[in-house]
């Protein structure tokens, strides 16, 4: 998710176009960017709130990646230079040693287009941003770093089922990951309703699939699933009311209500949600939108944590592989952003 600086003012006012990542080097296996896996070498940076940067989290638990790539938390309200670690002790990551994730930046280039972004990976010896391709990074922690997973790690996309898990990701990053964003900072009405229109389209499409399988792509949870769910866990609570994505609540739809739950209660998905953070975020930091910086109340949260009965459609969460442990101590969501 980008930061914008003065421009979250203006978010509401102009045109929206979601920026490509500029900085897209990969950490791969034969280091063909220059950057090898490492354990220990690369540090990720994510906000809780966001939604692009959820994904990298999730992959990372599910993974077991948490000892061989560490993880700095942004705060979810920022200022004018970008995200910042004012949740750490003396307001600095304590591994980068920076303030604002925006130093990584500048170590790597000048100028550079886009703003700020996260999910953010960060080379810890020279402090050097390595990437910001959110598209990428997820795919690349489940195929490219596989030598440091953990023992009965899932395989988030396998490779016989890439093609219809790439048709199933690109549907939704267009109609529902990107397409609320598009109706939340519409410019005009016409804009606003072609976007949103477009984001009930899909769900309604996504519906009768997930009423007949448990998962979006095969009888596992694969990269499919984790994308859709970042935006579907942040529905109700930001992008309903905040974004006017309001046709219906997530919890109307039966299907799609019982489907996230499912996710949700799954280790590794929503022991990584912090409620607090994502609306915090978006209801103080968007001010062209919403000027008061008045964060809801509601919804209720109890629901998330309410039998959902997706084990009768059958289907394995982890293959052959196992569920990970409980979070560390220090990656523990609060208790505040929790059910």
């Amino acid at each position: 998710m980008d930061t914008a600086g003065d421009g979250n003012s203006a978010y509401g006012h102009k045109a929206f176009k979601r920026s490509k990542s500029h900085f897209a080097d990969r950490v791969t296996a034969d280091a063909r960017d220059g950057w090898p896996v490492e354990a220990g070498r690369y540090r990720l940076v994510v906000s809780r709130a966001c939604p692009w940067a959820s994904r990298a989290v999730i992959s990372r638990r599910l993974l077991g990646l948490e000892d061989a790539l560490s993880m700095g938390i942004a705060d979810p309200i920022q200022d004018d230079r970008s995200w910042r670690f004012t949740l750490d002790p003396e307001g600095r990551d304590p591994v980068l040693g920076i303030r604002y994730l925006s130093e990584a930046y500048d170590k790597r280039e000048s100028d550079y287009p886009g703003g700020v972004s996260v999910p953010a990976l960060v080379d810890v010896p020279s402090g050097k941003l390595v990437t910001n391709d959110y598209q990428q990074l997820t795919l690349d922690l489940a195929t490219e770093w596989t030598a440091l997973h953990r023992e009965g790690a899932p395989d988030l996309y396998p490779r016989a089922l890439r093609d219809e898990i790439d048709t199933v990701m690109a549907d939704v990053y267009e109609d529902v990951n990107n397409g609320v964003y598009r109706a939340g900072f519409a410019a005009d009405q016409e804009e606003y309703e072609e976007a949103c229109a477009g984001v009930f389209r899909r769900l309604d499409l996504l519906t009768p699939r997930l009423a007949r399988q448990r998962y979006l792509v095969g009888d596992t949870i694969t990269e499919a699933d984790i994308r859709l769910f970042t935006t579907l866990v942040r529905f109700d609570a930001v992008y309903h009311g905040h974004f006017k994505c309001n046709r219906w609540k997530l919890t109307e739809n039966e299907v799609l209500w019982a489907y996230v739950r499912d996710l949700y209660q799954t280790p590794g998905f929503g022991d990584t949600v912090d409620f607090d953070h994502i609306k915090r975020h978006y209801y103080q930091v968007h001010s062209g939108i919403n000027p008061t910086g008045i964060v809801p109340l509601g919804p209720d949260l109890s629901g998330w944590l309410t039998p959902h009965h997706r084990a009768e459609l059958g289907g394995r969460p982890f293959g052959d592989g196992t569920p990970p442990g409980p979070p560390p101590a220090a990656e523990q969501v609060p208790a505040r952003g929790r059910p």
